[in-house]
């Protein structure tokens, strides 16, 4: 026989709080639109089609992986209840520190790479640790703290650019990454797909190791002792204590893996697109990454589907201004996604929990009532 499943964690559950996020979404932005003046179905229609050119979507692909990690950083430490909304200055100083160690050594290409990737992980697991020291040995709060340490972050980088690291006073940035500590391209996968690329226009390496990640990522948490003992850390802590899971333990360890997956999220555009650190280094991935994760409800498919759509909707913005829109819609659009997600969480877990409750009066099992599948 099957055990019972959750209420909201079949698939219907799972699609419904997305579909109906943005579905809410979509009509909120209607609505402003029509009060700017402009028609919603031609908007619509316009950033589909600019979309959709093969250059868009390799463009919204590269953004994608930046979103995907930083998404995954903050769901792997969801799925402990730890609120990791320290992403963004985790990722930064990471970055700073990975281009720095990077422009420093002379190694070989994917050995180059391999180290720069490392110093990246590992100075956002370090990073995150501090949050998770607080936490575990003073009982701060990850979310306080977390947020703290982006403006700490902030303050670090300004002062390392300005008297360690920057190679030019003028710039404030750090020396040039070597090819040899460049991400290749993947220019050839798209013409697989019959998707040649315009002149200029490159798929980025990171977009291969987001989904090698993602499956590592995947594997880990539904296929370890740890993915095991994080699910019912953040199910029941009081089951994961008295079943022998060391709760300060598994706060350390997830706030490392979020961290370093954290640290890998200013790669794309360190290594594919600026190849240097400086002060106009792209920034607010980590918390549209929050957005990513509440979408995506912290699944790396989920996610990598979630990072798209963001990655799409930045690209298609570009077309607004063109037509006259204001592209500040596409941001509001996003930041109603994220409330949407909550509210339509909340109200699929009502319809859920009704549920439940008619057929328990009604003496009849919620596993029950499900179509029959395959015996475990």
């Amino acid at each position: 026989m099957r055990p019972a499943r959750a209420p909201g964690r079949g698939v219907p559950g799972t699609l419904a709080v997305p579909a109906l996020a943005l579905l809410i979404a979509l009509t909120v932005t209607a609505a402003l639109l029509a009060a700017v003046g402009a028609s919603p179905g031609r908007t619509y229609l316009t950033m589909l089609e600019f979309g959709l050119r093969p250059d868009s979507l390799v463009s919204a692909v590269n953004r994608s992986t930046i979103y995907f990690f930083a998404g995954l950083a903050v769901a792997v430490a969801f799925r402990m209840n730890l609120f990791n909304i320290g992403v963004e200055g985790q990722y930064r100083i990471a970055a700073l520190l990975a281009a720095a160690a990077g422009a420093a050594v002379d190694l070989p290409g994917p050995l180059h790479l391999t180290v720069v990737c490392l110093v990246a992980m590992l100075t956002g697991a370090v990073w995150a640790g501090i949050a998770a020291v607080l936490r575990t040995w003073r009982g701060v709060s990850e979310v306080l703290s977390t947020l703290l340490l982006n403006y700490v972050a902030t303050a670090v980088i300004a002062y390392l650019l300005a008297e360690v690291f920057a190679a030019d006073s003028v710039t404030g940035s750090t020396p040039e990454l070597p090819p040899s500590a460049r991400l290749p391209v993947l220019d050839g996968l798209p013409a697989l797909f019959g998707l040649p690329l315009p002149a200029g226009v490159h798929l980025g390496g990171a977009a291969l190791g987001a989904v090698v990640f993602g499956v590592v990522v995947h594997w880990v948490l539904t296929r370890t002792l740890y993915g095991h003992d994080l699910k019912i850390s953040g199910l029941n802590p009081t089951a994961a204590r008295a079943h022998g899971i060391d709760p300060r333990r598994m706060i350390l360890i997830t706030m490392l893996v979020s961290g370093g997956l954290a640290g890998l999220a200013g790669l794309p555009d360190l290594l594919g697109n600026t190849y240097r650190y400086g002060m106009d280094f792209p920034s607010g991935a980590g918390f549209t990454g929050i957005a990513v994760a509440l979408l995506g409800r912290n699944t790396p498919l989920g996610i990598a589907l979630s990072a798209l759509l963001f990655g799409f909707l930045e690209r298609s913005a570009l077309i607004l201004d063109i037509q006259g829109i204001p592209k500040e819609i596409v941001t509001i659009m996003q930041g109603v996604i994220v409330i949407s997600v909550v509210v339509a969480h909340e109200v699929v877990r009502r319809m859920e929990r009704r549920r439940t409750a008619r057929l328990v009066r009604e003496g009849t099992s919620p596993a029950a009532s499900e179509p029959a599948g395959p015996a475990a």
